[in-house]
């Protein structure tokens, strides 16, 4: 183990935050950079523990115990081939996965965890800062071809190790640049673009093609990719948006999340040239949805200048401490505060939206809320409660409801599952031959880790079937996969 007496001796202590009145008036991440000897003694509470429940709780299997205990011993080059090892890109999860594995770590059972996801993300830093992160370049050329339809974590993964293993590998983008929802969907101040694209960088040099502004379905039909590709991996994430079909959901003023946060993200990097169409400046706010996109709708909103931002959510305000019903090591549903909640807004709990209200003339006004009781599994109007409060702004952040059903899905006449997941057996292969469904697309919202160890278990998936054997790694094995689906 690291420091045999670490996790007795050293508390545990994350980076700062920078200053809610500096960090507001730009874009850019929120952390300060923690002293790497601070980081080190950070590593050295890890136990190394008989049973590393945090390889449970982490979807990729990292090799957390051991690039704690390399970190600790200074030994940075031996702990990113560790980290590599199982994932593609520890700088993506080390910022934007909400860590099940420290909610799984054996110190957290009656004390605070070890913090994986700082040591994971310093790591990974550490290595781009010294010119450790080096194109990988494949022994041998296969001669198969493969199309990966998607940017966003799950297609890169993909695309990234099937490129490593010798194949002709094409990744398809319908937006103008690549990343999917890490570009798009993912504000500046929780990761800037730059740290994107290096490693778009690092895929191109290795020889993964990237083609994006492709309407695929369109001007590139599904039997036009089955023409010219051995196998093709959809990877389209889930962006069917979970609307809200109350009164007044027609007014202007009303959008779904992933409407508004591109345009803020096209802010915070400058590519606008003139005012985007959607803008909470001077505008008061209010947001619905308590989880990460709503807090993702909040910075951004504080950041354009909104007089008011208010985010509401209709479940109770969780407890502080982990429930009973939710012991350790599963991930406890807790109350968490955002970088983004630190720096203003209002957060409301157990209400519902009954109507959106127009001044007249179609635009918004106001919401009527009314408060809820959660009653035998139901949510119950609380009688009387009804208000209303000022919005100008009202944005969806309710998640996802599946793949759209778009015409390339049509086209290659995959079927679906019930619940609107594009249909898959245990090796990640469609109803289709030849056609593999990696991340949300197959699985349904999940998590950022849980796309990259499907777009890992999917290109090993996809190399077997196109050589007949693999030597890919993959997170999620078929008979796991089975169970999971």
């Amino acid at each position: 183990m690291a420091d045999p007496k670490g996790f007795l001796t050293t508390e545990r202590a994350t980076p700062t935050r920078r200053p809610v009145d500096v960090r507001i008036k730009d874009w850019k991440e929120v952390y300060n950079e923690q002293n790497f000897g601070d980081l080190q003694k950070q590593a050295g509470r890890c136990m190394d523990c008989g049973i590393p429940f945090c390889h449970n709780g982490c979807p990729l299997g990292n090799l957390i115990p051991e690039w704690n205990d390399l970190i600790w011993r200074g030994e940075k080059q031996s702990a990113i081939a560790r980290l590599h090892a199982t994932n593609n890109f520890p700088e993506f999860t080390g910022r934007l996965c909400p860590a099940p594995c420290e909610t799984a770590c054996v110190v957290g059972i009656n004390a605070d965890a070890v913090t994986i996801k700082q040591v994971e993300l310093r790591t990974i830093e550490e290595a781009f800062a010294n010119g450790v992160v080096t194109p990988l370049h494949p022994d041998r050329i296969s001669g198969k071809t493969v199309a990966v339809i998607g940017s966003g974590p799950a297609g890169l993964a993909a695309a990234q190790q099937l490129t490593r293993a010798g194949h002709t590998v094409v990744v398809y983008e319908r937006a103008d640049r690549v990343g999917g929802l890490l570009r798009y969907g993912i504000p500046e101040f929780k990761m800037e673009k730059a740290i994107l694209d290096r490693r778009i960088y690092q895929m191109e040099a290795e020889g993964t093609r990237f083609r994006t502004g492709v309407d695929v379905g369109g001007e590139l039909t599904g039997s036009a990719l089955r023409a010219k590709y051995d196998a093709i991996v959809l990877a389209v994430g889930a962006t069917n948006w979970r609307d809200l079909k109350v009164p007044g959901r027609e007014l202007s003023g009303v959008h779904q999340a992933m409407e508004y946060l591109p345009w803020g993200n096209k802010q915070g990097l400058g590519e606008l040239k003139e005012e985007a169409p959607i803008n909470a400046a001077g505008k008061h706010v209010v947001i619905l949805g308590g989880g990460d996109t709503g807090a993702d709708c909040l910075g951004t909103a504080i950041r354009q200048g909104a007089t008011s931002v208010t985010q509401l959510e209709i479940m109770p305000r969780p407890t502080e401490e982990r429930p009973s019903s939710q012991p350790w090591p599963t991930y406890p549903m807790i109350y968490r505060v955002s970088s983004a909640h630190e720096e203003g807004g209002e957060r409301m709990y157990a209400v519902s939206t009954e109507e959106f209200l127009g001044d007249g003339a179609g635009k918004l006004r106001a919401i009527k809320l009314v408060e809820t009781e959660l009653i035998n599994g139901k949510f119950e109007k609380v009688e009387g409660s009804e208000r209303e409060i000022p919005a100008d702004l009202v944005f969806l952040a309710m998640g996802f409801v599946g793949p759209e059903k778009s015409p390339l899905l049509s086209q290659l006449e995959v079927e679906f599952d019930e619940r609107g997941n594009i249909k898959r057996a245990g090796d990640f292969q469609s109803t289709v031959e030849g056609v593999f469904v990696a991340g949300d697309a197959g699985r349904g919202q999940s998590l950022i880790v849980w796309a990259i160890a499907e777009g890992r278990s999917a290109a090993s998936a996809v190399d077997e079937y196109l050589m007949g054997e693999t030597q890919l790694p993959a997170p999620i094995e078929p008979t796991t996969r089975q169970l999971l689906a």
